[in-house]
């Protein structure tokens, strides 16, 4: 087997996508907008058994794709979610985004200071800071558990109402907690049950949900 250097990075892609499709049969049986999400998953893990452990709920792909239009705020519970952003293709479905949209309090002064002062974790207040914005808005949780868990309590308790929650914390501990927690919810989400997640995979959601714009 030799390496093929005269591929283009579109072909690539469209060759791995063929691949996919070949060995994974839920094209036929998913929806598209669902499928295109799944796609880019086995695409980002290269490992068709994510598929096992990916749920949609509440018409997710559709309200992410209203919010998105609409210009909503995004937040992020890790900076590499909100570098990995691709403003591009945020901007093709609305002009107005810019980096001011994309919220990550991860390492705000003020969140820093709460967190030492209360014996917690910078993500939990992250996600308590960034209560005003939730409604209407996309939560992107691809790393901390507690945040994704105080955001599904803001929805239970206070009825908050995010556009989208993309629920793929990674982990040990609280993770599993947090995706059931989450499940209770009434508001469109996509999430990675079981220990697994993380920031790419809750970044190549996003993307993967404009794909269908």
């Amino acid at each position: 087997m030799e390496v093929r250097w005269n591929l283009s990075g579109e072909e690539i892609e469209r060759e791995s996508f063929r691949t996919i499709e070949a060995e994974c049969d839920l094209h036929i049986k998913l929806p598209a907008p669902e499928w295109r999400v799944v796609r880019r998953l086995i695409h980002t893990t290269a490992d068709p058994r994510i598929a096992d452990t990916l749920v949609f709920r509440h018409d997710a792909v559709a309200s992410g794709l209203k919010a998105l239009r609409s210009g909503a705020p995004i937040f992020c519970d890790s900076k590499m979610i909100r570098s990995g952003l691709s403003l591009a293709r945020l901007r093709r479905l609305n002009p107005g985004y810019g980096p001011e949209r994309l919220h990550c309090h991860i390492d705000d002064p003020d969140v820093l200071a709460r967190a030492k002062a209360e014996g917690r974790t910078r993500a939990l207040c992250s996600a308590e800071k960034a209560r005003p914005l939730l409604d209407g808005a996309i939560v992107l949780i691809g790393n901390a558990p507690l945040a994704l868990a105080r955001i599904a309590r803001y929805v239970l308790e206070e009825s908050a109402r995010p556009a989208l929650v993309v629920g793929m914390p990674v982990g040990f501990v609280n993770v599993v907690e947090s995706k059931a927690l989450l499940a209770r919810c009434a508001v469109p989400q996509i999430a990675l049950e079981g220990r697994r997640g993380g920031s790419a995979l809750a970044v190549a959601t996003l993307h993967a949900v404009m794909e269908s714009a």
